[in-house]
């Protein structure tokens, strides 16, 4: 016959039960907390999306850039990729979790045809400790599965994470997040990987400094001639696809 527990050994037990819920209850909390910080940071770039919008009502089916600050820099992007449609609701210093936190806010509304993304630098830069590259690219598919969810037509063209100089420690895990990504586009139909580290470079594989503003991070608008130089015909060649599927759509009712 097995002894009853102790007063002690039973308040063991019952600590060690609880002790994982209140770890997790923790976590949660923090992650609440982090949350509510980071949409407080960036409300004020959705209230100007919001006064955007209404000024200027938007039409669905345009051409969409979403991501992080490397595109919401980008303020010529509309002019730069013209006669094509282009819409950017990028906003800054985001992550891959506030694309799928924002989803319905950045892309739902436009139901865009076409979706250029830039994100997952500042996810690789966040922490002491860099976060594992498939643990971003998991984020990345989700934002792909829910597009394809919503609309299975829209074509998704991902912009390269770039290789900058404030980062150089980090480019090892830069180029596997590429590379996941790379791999993902090439077995996933319409989707197209963008590699635009090529452009930064010199001759020798060095980051072209004169391309970079002071935090080696962001770029000085040559870097975006750059950019469209190597995104431009792409997207003109998706745009036209899209538009040659429409047609067909439409005289097959």
């Amino acid at each position: 016959m097995k002894k009853p527990l102790s007063r002690f050994s039973l308040i063991a037990v019952l600590l060690l039960w609880a002790l994982p819920v209140s770890v997790l209850a923790a976590e949660k909390k923090s992650s609440d907390d982090d949350s509510a910080a980071r949409w407080k940071k960036y409300e004020p770039e959705f209230v100007a999306f919001a006064e955007a919008d209404r000024a200027s009502p938007q039409a669905q089916g345009k051409i969409l850039f979403v991501g992080s600050s490397i595109f919401r820099k980008w303020t010529t992007v509309a002019e730069q990729m013209a006669p094509l449609p282009v819409l950017n609701r990028a906003f800054g210093g985001s992550r891959t979790p506030d694309q799928l936190a924002r989803f319905a806010q950045v892309v739902t509304p436009y139901a865009p045809k076409v979706i250029v993304y830039y994100c997952g630098s500042n996810d690789l830069k966040a922490g002491a400790v860099v976060e594992d590259p498939a643990a971003i690219f998991s984020r990345f598919r989700e934002f792909s599965e829910r597009v394809r969810a919503a609309q299975p037509a829209t074509r998704i063209i991902f912009v390269s994470s770039t290789r900058s100089p404030d980062r150089v420690e980090r480019w090892e895990q830069v180029d596997h997040y590429n590379a996941l990504v790379r791999a993902y586009c090439a077995a996933t139909p319409h989707h197209t990987f963008v590699d635009v580290n090529p452009a930064l470079v010199d001759r020798d594989g060095h980051p072209r400094l004169d391309l970079y503003v002071a935090d080696k991070l962001h770029f000085h608008p040559p870097a975006y001639v750059e950019f469209t130089r190597i995104i431009k015909p792409v997207l003109t060649r998706v745009w036209a696809e899209v538009q040659v599927e429409t047609a067909a759509k439409g005289s097959a009712r």
